[in-house]
C-alpha cells in the first residue's frame, strides 16, 4: 500500500509541475504575440509615415501647395470680379 500512496504522490508532483510548466509555456506565448504585435505595428507606423511623405510629395509636385492653390483660387475669383465689374459698367446704360 505504501508503494502504492508514494506512486500515486509522485504522479500527483508530476503532473503539478506539467501543469506549471504548460502555464509558463502560455505566459511566454502570450508575451511574445504582444511583442510582436508591438513590433507588427511599429512596421506598420513606419510604412504608413513613408507611404504619406511619399504621396505628400506627389501632391506637392502635382498639385502645388495649399498656398498655391489659395493664390490660384484668389487670382481666378478677382479675374471674375473684374469681368463682372466691367460687364455692369458697359450695360449700366441700357439698364
Amino acid at each position: 500500500m505504501a508503494s502504492q500512496t508514494q506512486g500515486i504522490q509522485q504522479l500527483l508532483a508530476a503532473e503539478k509541475r506539467a501543469a506549471e510548466k504548460i502555464n509558463e509555456a502560455r505566459k511566454r506565448k502570450a508575451a511574445r504575440l504582444k511583442q510582436a504585435k508591438k513590433e507588427a505595428q511599429a512596421e506598420v507606423e513606419k510604412y504608413r509615415a513613408e507611404r504619406e511623405a511619399v504621396f505628400k510629395a506627389y501632391e506637392d509636385k502635382h498639385l502645388g501647395t495649399k498656398a498655391d492653390i489659395d493664390n490660384q483660387i484668389r487670382r481666378e475669383t478677382d479675374a471674375q470680379l473684374e469681368d463682372m465689374r466691367r460687364s455692369v459698367a458697359q450695360n449700366k446704360q441700357q439698364v
